[in-house]
């Protein structure tokens, strides 16, 4: 159990201000302002002490100045450990409402998936120096937690939130629109990289049929690329659609699996390191 997280007089003063006045939450944190309207009409997860604690870390996380990782700030005491995996759900085998409804907040304030810091140790032990080319990156969450440990990072994605309408990253107020450099493109191919020494992130590509999964492989592999790290759901659940993992079934090898990686309680995503198989053809 992680103790309750310690304010100061001040900032305790500063988030009962905000909480007594919900329409400059709208303003400057509509996020947090969405999950505080709704989060006490859902069932917690049954501990008082874990809810109440997950409410203030929430609260004060989505609305602190600059915060280097508020994602896993949040989430962190959260974790569980179950048949071996890591997973987010509060002690609670099958989570609660508040805690999925949080999720979807979360998500969308950060990213689809959870970067642990052991996870983006991981990530930095296989990369081993090598740049890292994020496809999809959404908001960038997961290329600054990257960065913050050393990793050259080049991120790209169709509708940058801080550039384009993106209806899964709604404008946050006051908290960053992209908290790394995302450039506009819409396929890897359009910025004309040599990949030979780099490695492909692709975190939680679509699924449901879209093609940008295996398009981006695709891309990377014209490119010269032979190293990717995929965080997402096997074939058959969320992410990625049937090209993308034949793919990997027919040109790529399995080299690594993050035993570290953290995942929602409702979720099946793991993160893997793949390299392309000696002898395939492009």
């Amino acid at each position: 159990m992680a103790p309750m997280l310690e304010l100061s007089p001040q900032r305790r003063q500063e988030l009962l201000q905000l909480l007594d006045e919900p329409e400059r939450m709208k303003t400057e944190y509509p996020l947090l302002a969405r999950y505080s309207e709704t989060a006490p009409f859902l069932a917690g997860t049954g501990n008082d002490e874990v809810d109440a604690s997950f409410e203030l870390r929430f609260l004060h996380y989505m609305s602190a100045a600059a915060p280097t990782d508020p994602y896993w700030s949040i989430v962190s005491p959260l974790v569980s450990r179950i048949e071996g995996r890591r997973v987010l759900n509060g002690g609670s085998p099958d989570g609660s409402p508040r805690l999925g409804f949080a999720q979807t907040v979360l998500q969308e304030a950060f990213a689809y998936a959870v970067p642990s810091p052991e996870t983006i140790s991981w990530i930095r032990a296989i990369t081993q120096g090598r740049k890292v080319i994020e496809a999809g990156a959404g908001r960038g969450y997961w290329a600054h937690q990257m960065r913050s440990q050393g990793i050259d990072v080049l991120a790209f994605d169709v509708e940058p939130p801080d550039a384009a309408d993106n209806a899964s990253f709604s404008p946050p107020g006051r908290q960053p629109q992209t908290w790394h450099e995302v450039e506009k493109a819409g396929r890897l191919s359009q910025l004309a990289l040599d990949a030979t020494d780099a490695v492909l992130f692709l975190c939680w590509p679509p699924g449901w049929g879209n093609t940008m999964s295996s398009e981006s492989l695709d891309d990377f592999v014209n490119s010269g690329g032979s190293r990717l790290i995929y965080v997402g759901e096997p074939k058959g659940g969320k992410t990625g659609d049937h090209q993308f993992f034949s793919a990997l079934s027919d040109s790529w090898d399995l080299e690594s699996t993050d035993d570290e990686f953290v995942s929602w309680w409702n979720l099946n995503d793991q993160a893997q390191f793949w390299v392309r198989k000696s002898g395939s053809l492009n």
